[in-house]
């Protein structure tokens, strides 16, 4: 597990307050992302992780990332609902040629794209019903077979793990939701994406109040859409209220 059990259990009951009762947050926690949940977005491990990957040294410094936050959201799902998450997406050419769906390496070094990282805060086990995942399908360049559209096709891999266990892929993968099959407890996890500081897919959604209240640094995930070129602010290595992302 990356988490402790303490942050687990306080990142679990500030998710489920977020989703049951979130009038009764003050208004700069009021997001799935505030409060103690704010480690994710820049844990150490995961940072190191998106160095490697995704990240621009020239926007990089001891008070920004290289990288931005680009969208999440928290997903809770009960064993039985009738509702179908098999949905098989990513892998192959994307709708939008060029989009930062697409997996690269160059010069020795990957550029994975716009990267997903789920925080699972329910332990997984066999057959619970956790992410699927096509293994190898971020380098493909041609349509998806036609066996995935079967959820129990043999190409598809999943995993297990302890709670507050961290799990890292390109949305070049191709990969699917699945029905939750664990009637003693419902899966919670954290879905949060980032991306290259000059590309963006969704809007975040997350306050300006919520913002403001983070460390310095963590406010600069979420600065605007652009790279630059030269000193000072002619490079996009500040946040202020013009330098913000949607």
């Amino acid at each position: 597990s990356l988490l402790t059990e303490d942050q687990v259990a306080a990142i679990r009951e500030h998710a489920v307050k977020c989703l049951d009762e979130p009038q009764s947050i003050p208004a700069h926690e009021r997001h799935f992302l505030a409060g103690p949940t704010q480690v994710l977005l820049d844990h150490p491990a995961i940072v190191g992780v998106l160095n490697e990957i995704i990240a621009h040294a020239r926007v990089a410094s001891e008070e920004t990332y290289g990288f931005r936050f680009d969208h999440g959201f928290t997903m809770r799902r009960a064993a039985g609902e009738e509702h179908n998450p098999f949905n098989p997406h990513g892998g192959g050419l994307h709708a939008l040629v060029g989009n930062s769906h697409i997996y690269q390496h160059q010069w020795g070094r990957i550029s994975a794209g716009l990267t997903r990282v789920v925080c699972e805060l329910t332990g997984v086990e066999e057959d619970d019903g956790a992410t699927l995942l096509l293994s190898g399908s971020h380098k493909a360049a041609f349509p998806r077979p036609q066996a995935l559209t079967d959820i129990n096709s043999k190409l598809w891999e999943s995993y297990t793990c302890p709670p507050g266990s961290v799990l890292i892929f390109t949305e070049a993968l191709c990969h699917s939701g699945r029905p939750w099959t664990n009637h003693a407890q419902p899966r919670l996890a954290m879905f949060n994406c980032y991306n290259a500081i000059c590309a963006k897919w969704a809007p975040h959604g997350v306050p300006d109040e919520v913002i403001d209240a983070m460390h310095p640094k963590r406010q600069s995930l979420f600065r605007g859409v652009w790279t630059g070129a030269g000193e000072g602010k002619a490079v996009n290595t500040y946040l202020d209220q013009q330098n913000r992302a949607l």
